[in-house]
Parts: structure tokens; sequence; C-alpha cells
């Protein structure tokens, strides 16, 4: 069984050369043909001088290169830094230079429109170009085409699962993005166990929709090629091309993050659709939005999930207890243990609220170079055996939930997004799932906002249906016959289309809130 990342790759080839594995618009790699690029791009980078544990950026749309840049960078020994094609060239610029990468490969026009921002990045050597286009005068750094002949190669550096296979950058609408470092260990370990509860099998056909940069979108990538399945990239303009793809190509898996879901609920999907589940991570999924997406995939199994990139993934509800328990986020995934604490790691009483705490094989080396914020999220896992004299550190998630009698766990908010009005502590997604289920609202998203009295007021920004238009006082007399009087919005506005999203594709609330106080 694989060890390392890119064994994923190399033992299904091995098992099944001429099964498909990978596929981007018209271009078709099977196993064989997708191993082989994977041995070719760890030889390029090789021959580059690609140290071991050095990190090589890949800045790309989804693509064949792209994934083959990043999985032959694990295959070199290096370390692959997936960034968001949606960034701006300050914020590319600022994770070039956080973990010194030495090899970026990317397009001829994203380089262009890098170019001046790359003088800074003084341990950058090397640009790799993917397609066709004019090269820039970049002072300093060698620029090579993709597929050129770039160098013999060597010997691929020896690693074991322990070792760095890659720095996820978290997204942050406000400060700094954080470099999560993922062992080889953890990203196999995440690969195995979704793809045991979610039953994963060579015939599933994975659509891949979410950035490679996210977790949960790399995710669709590390399952389907532990088990010989076939993955499917697409850059989607619109949500009906999704659900285009999704026929043409016969898929059986879709992964979404929750202002996706609420979209592809509202159109109109095949009656014979082959999709056989679908996933839910990246935040809470509205009951309404569930049970529409249920309507249109009855023979379809959804799988309600909740993860950090610091962990990975942490809980899914089986599809059994969907009806029974639907607000809730379930148990944790194989391979896991969470627990449910107080501030000084106690174990919460059932119903009691307390923090998040995963521990196991899926937690991550920390923060590359903070070692501050690695010392706050990363801490001692509660309740260690006394005989043992190294400690075992477990990821604090700052996110409270509470555990029923039964052992499921159901998501009350993040510490950072807990609204304080009226001596009451509220969360967000209370809010959210009333409104939602008035089915008068399209997306929505509750914040806080200083209040000389209240402490912080409860302010609604709502996005129209696009099926029907928004009545805000309708709305409001609906959250105050439906929700306690502290926790009735003090005001609900209007937002002109959809509501931002952060480079993940989820709700950007602290935009939100930023646009409220400087308005």
């Amino acid at each position: 069984m694989a060890e390392l990342l890119h064994e994923l790759i190399f033992e299904s080839a091995e098992r099944h050369p001429f099964r498909e594995a990978l596929v981007y618009q018209k271009s078709r790699l099977d196993y064989s043909a997708l191993a082989a690029e994977v041995s070719i791009v760890a030889d390029a980078l090789i021959g580059l001088g690609l140290a071991k544990s050095e990190r090589v950026a890949v800045y790309l749309e989804k693509r064949i290169e792209t994934v083959t840049a990043m999985f032959g960078t694990s295959a070199a020994g290096g370390v692959f830094v997936p960034v968001n094609p949606i960034l701006k060239s300050e914020q590319v610029a600022y994770i070039l230079k956080d973990c010194s990468v030495r090899i970026l490969v990317t397009s001829s026009d994203r380089l262009r429109l890098l170019s001046e921002s790359l003088k800074d990045c003084r341990d950058l050597h090397t640009v790799i170009v993917v397609g066709d286009g004019d090269l820039p005068d970049l002072s300093g750094i060698n620029l090579h085409r993709w597929g050129s002949d770039i160098g013999k190669g060597g010997k691929k550096h020896r690693v074991i699962n322990a070792d760095m296979a890659a720095i996820l950058y978290t997204s942050g609408s406000t400060g700094k993005p954080k470099g999560v470092v993922l062992s080889h260990l953890n990203m196999v370990t995440g690969a195995k166990s979704v793809a045991q509860y979610l039953n994963n099998t060579m015939d599933d056909r994975i659509l891949s929709v979410l950035p490679l940069s996210f977790d949960y979108g790399f995710s669709q990538l590390t399952t389907a090629f532990h088990v010989g399945a076939t993955a499917v990239l697409m850059n989607y303009l619109l949500p009906k091309d999704i659900a285009r793809v999704a026929e043409k190509e016969g898929i059986t898996g879709l992964a979404a993050v929750p202002p996706l879901w609420i979209q592809l609920s509202q159109l109109e999907w095949p009656a014979a659709s082959s999709i056989r589940y679908f996933t839910n991570s990246g935040g809470a999924m509205p009951l309404t939005t569930l049970a529409e997406l249920r309507s249109r995939f009855p023979n379809a199994k959804p799988y309600l999930m909740y993860g950090l990139t610091e962990a990975f993934r942490s809980t899914y509800l089986p599809p059994e207890e969907v009806d029974r328990r639907p607000d809730s986020i379930g148990k944790a995934i194989p391979n896991a243990e969470i627990m449910v604490v107080r501030e000084d790691g106690s174990p919460c009483a059932p119903g009691e609220p307390g923090e998040l705490v995963h521990r196991g094989a899926l937690v991550s080396l920390g923060y590359w170079n903070d070692r501050e914020k690695t010392a706050e999220r990363f801490k001692p896992a509660p309740n260690q055996e006394g005989g043992l004299t190294m400690t075992e550190m477990a990821v604090w998630s700052g996110d409270t939930v509470r555990m029923d009698e039964e052992g499921f766990l159901y998501f009350i908010s993040r510490r950072d997004e807990m609204i304080k009005t009226s001596g009451y502590r509220v969360s967000p997604t209370e809010v959210e799932e009333v409104i939602y289920a008035t089915e008068m609202a399209g997306e929505v998203a509750a914040v806080g906002v200083p209040h000389p009295v209240l402490g912080q007021a409860i302010v609604v920004i709502v996005a129209e249906r696009p099926d029907h238009g928004l009545d805000v006082e309708a709305l409001m007399a609906e959250c105050r016959q439906r929700l306690p009087a502290y926790m009735v919005p003090s005001e609900i506005r209007r937002h002109p289309g959809s509501l931002p999203r952060n480079p993940n594709g989820k709700i950007d609330r602290k935009l939100l809130l930023s646009e409220i106080l400087n308005g």
C-alpha cells in the first residue's frame, strides 16, 4: 500500500495501467501515461537542481500539467505549493517569499502579471512556463518551456512518510495567509480514510471543481488515485457548466461547498443522473438546499462533513443518519479521534458546548515559519497517559461544537465569528439556517456589528434567489416569528448579485463585515 503521495498514482498504474486516470477537456490519460508524465516531471526537477524538501509552487488553473507538476514534485522529493489561480500577483509573491520557493510552474500570461513582484523573490531561481505565449525578461531567473529538454535528471531524493509533501496556504480576507505543512502521511492517510467511508472504487468518476490549493479540492485527486478511479478536472464559469460536464462524463462523485451547492440545487438535472454520492464541507449546508439536492439526486447518498486544513478532515455523517439528524456533522472519520473539551482540556458532558480537538495521523506539521501561530493551534492532546514521556500534539480547532448522548457532533460556531449581543452568544449559522428555511433568500451571511447598547448588533446580508425577488420586510417578519428576540437581526441588507467568496469558494463574512464598517 502507498506510503508516499506519488505512490498513489504509481501503484494504480501497476494494478491497472490502462484504466482512465485523468481527464481535462479533450485530454485523457490512463494510469500508465499519468505515471510516466509524473516521472518525467520528477526527472526535470532533479535536473534543475531541486534539493530535498525544497519548494515548487504551481500557479495554474486546473489542467493536466497542474496535476503532474504537483505529483512530480512529490516523486522528486520536493515539496509542492499549490497557489490558488484567482490570487493576485501581490498575494502570490507573498507565498513564494514566505516559503522560499525555488521553482515556479505557471503560464506565460500569469508570469507577465507576476514579473514585477518576482524581483523580491530572492530564493526563486527557475520558472517553468506551461503553454504558448511570449516570455518576459526576468533578470537572474532561468526560464524553461514545459516539455523542453530541461536536464538529464538524476537520483530522486529519499523521503519517508513523515517528511513534508506540500504546503497549503489558508485563505483570509484580512492578514497574511498561513502555510499549513502537510506530510506524506497526512495526505495518504486522508486519501485512504475518505475513500473508505465514501466507498470509492475504480469505477468512480469524480468531478474536480474546487481549487486544488484547497485541501478539500485536492482530496478529489488523492481519493481517486488511491482506488484507481477517474478524476475529471474542470474550471467552471457557471454552475450550469458543472451539470453539463457531470452528465457528459458520467460523474459519480461530486464535492462542493455550501455557496456552490445552493446554486447547483436550483438547476434542473437529468432524471437519470449518474451521481451516486455528493459531499459537503467548508460550512454548514442549509437544510433547504440539502432537501432540494436529495430531490434532484434521489439515488445519490449525501455525505455531510467537517474539516479544517490543519487536520484535513475530521468528521462525516453517514448517509443513513441524514434523515434523523440532518444538522449534525457526524462522528470521527476512520483513523481520527475527535474530542469536545472545556478550556482546561477536560471532556465536556453530552450537550455541553466545547472546543473540537482532533488527534491522530491527519494532524499536520504546523504552520510554515510561524512558531507563534503554531503554538496557538497545535497543543498537547487532552487526556494523555501519564506514563508517556513524549507529548502528542493535537489540533485545537477554535470551533465550538457539542456532542449528543450517542456521540454525534453538532457545529455551533467558529470562535472568531460568534456574535455577542445583549449578553448572549449567537452563532451566525443559527440565524442563517432560519432564513434559508423561509426559502425567501438565495444566499445569506450574518455578522456582528459594534453597537453601543447591544455590544454587537446582528446584521444579515442577503442575495435574492434567481427565481424571484426579495421582500426584505416580509423576511424580517419571518425572522421575528421564528427567532427569539435576541437573535432577530437589527437589519437585513440586500446584496446585488452573489455574496463574495474567499479563494476557496466560501462566503467571505469578514469581507462583508469590512464593507459594512467602512461603508
